[in-house]
């Protein structure tokens, strides 16, 4: 059959509140043209982000019903850690409230003044904790990878040449770490092939550097491999992901992807030593090692959002659906990153609105349109959230992309809320010349795309 169908049933629904054109564009002035700022009940489509924005299944409110609530030593604990180990094979597993705050404990012992972080593409969160300890992130993606238009199987794979180049000449004892992001989420969701992985291992190994995983899309990233890669189309997706955590040292994990639930993360190691330091600011920031922030329910929901998450023909609906609507913007003339990954389009702002030069965020220009004309959150990719001015010269240095992320939860939405997004972006896109720039009103000193305000340039 042609017909991909969701593979589940749909038991509870929440209502959709409509808006007009005019009630939005009240809404965005009073929201500083930032959609973060935006109430959700003003929202029709939320496609700002899927992260922690899954609808849990059955299963997974019946773990939060049986959840032990213990301060310490609760059973809850002792599934969610199995589950993770039998995953992941590491040693030390230490969960954490998300995904950032288990890079703040790992940056915050590895990271400082002096060190640099490589990875294929760091995303916001880590990108900012890396830096808040005086560290450096430093990306190495493919060029391929640079390129929206460009199509290669695994635009995530980190380029290993540069990483071997850059080895020699920041020095060995001055990369405490090194990473992978999987899938590469600021590179368009783009995943990395095991043998980059291996390949990025051995050059870590050679030179007595820990390999991390951010692995926050782990399964989609496997089923990618799955997909495409040569010698694993015969193997479960569970196999994969195994063999991919098998070539690293540990990972930091948002379990708000690919575990399915609203809130947890959890940083997983093998080095004990590492693992007791970890476990000391733990105490300090989130709470005892068996809960870590999490309540025994969130670990209950996690436990049991990893073993759905590797099952094939919810994956292979996850990624159809997906590739469902960027074909559909595609056949229409819309500019998006080719191929489409693993959890969202991202539309090329820069084409899109080529008449809007990154110093006026054309991104942001995509962004404000989505939400005034049809209701539909999104979020800038490019030189709102990496873009940067140079302290010395004071030059602009816009982001090496400018798009846009449509990011689709997870058993949210269904394919007519789909259609609805496609018929939407390519009227846009007739009138696409009418969309404006914008300037900064107000930019935080980190992670600025969350809280900053702009104003149109009329």
């Amino acid at each position: 059959m042609k017909t991909i169908i969701e593979p589940f049933k749909i038991k509870t629904v929440e209502p959709i509140r409509f808006t007009t054109i005019e009630e939005r564009e009240d809404i965005l002035e009073k929201s500083g043209y930032n959609p973060f700022m935006i109430h959700a009940e003003d929202v029709l489509i939320d496609l700002l982000t899927d992260s922690g924005t899954s609808a849990m299944s059955a299963k997974q409110w019946a773990g939060i019903m049986d959840g032990d609530e213990s301060y310490a030593g609760a059973r809850s604990f002792y599934r969610f850690e199995s589950v993770v180990k039998d995953l992941t094979g590491y040693a030390h597993i230490i969960p954490t409230h998300q995904g950032r705050a288990a890079e703040k404990i790992l940056f915050t012992l590895l990271g400082g003044t002096g060190k640099y972080i490589p990875n294929n593409t760091h995303f916001d969160t880590t990108r900012a904790n890396i830096e808040y300890s005086g560290a450096e992130a430093i990306d190495l993606v493919i060029e391929e990878g640079k390129d929206p238009e460009t199509l290669h199987p695994f635009k995530g794979n980190m380029d290993i040449g540069k990483l071997e180049q850059f080895i020699r000449e920041r020095g060995a004892e001055n990369i405490p770490v090194g990473m992978m992001t999987v899938t590469n989420n600021a590179g368009g969701g783009q995943p990395v092939s095991m043998a980059n992985l291996r390949e990025v291992r051995d050059v870590l190994k050679k030179h007595n550097i820990p390999f991390i995983l951010d692995a926050c899309r782990f399964a989609e990233n496997a089923y990618f491999i799955k997909l495409r890669e040569a010698g694993y189309s015969d193997k479960s997706v569970k196999e994969i992901a195994q063999e991919m955590f098998s070539l690293a040292d540990g990972c930091t994990m948002s379990a708000k992807k690919d575990a399915l639930v609203n809130m947890g993360g959890y940083l997983a190691i093998n080095d004990p030593e590492l693992a007791q330091a970890a476990r000391n600011i733990l105490i300090v920031t989130e709470g005892f090692p068996t809960y870590g922030g999490l309540s025994g329910r969130d670990l209950e929901a996690i436990a049991q959002g990893l073993l759905e998450v590797v099952d094939e023909h919810y994956l292979k609906y996850r990624l159809r659906s997906i590739e469902y609507l960027g074909e559909k913007l595609t056949d229409a003339g819309v500019p998006i990153l080719q191929p489409p990954g693993g959890h969202a389009i991202y539309i090329n702002a820069k084409k899109f609105t080529p008449h809007v030069p990154a110093e006026q965020f054309p991104g942001q220009s995509v962004v404000c349109e989505l939400y005034r004309f049809g209701g539909i959150r999104a979020v800038e990719i490019g030189s709102v959230m990496f873009g940067k001015t140079d302290k010395k010269s004071g030059e602009f240095i816009p982001a090496a992309m400018e798009l846009v992320r449509l990011a689709i939860p997870r058993r949210v939405y269904t394919q007519s809320h789909v259609d609805y997004v496609v018929e939407l972006i390519i009227e846009m896109y007739k009138n696409r010349n009418s969309l404006k720039g914008y300037r900064l009103l107000y930019e935080a000193p980190m992670l600025r795309h969350f809280t900053a305000r702009f104003e149109p340039i009329v």
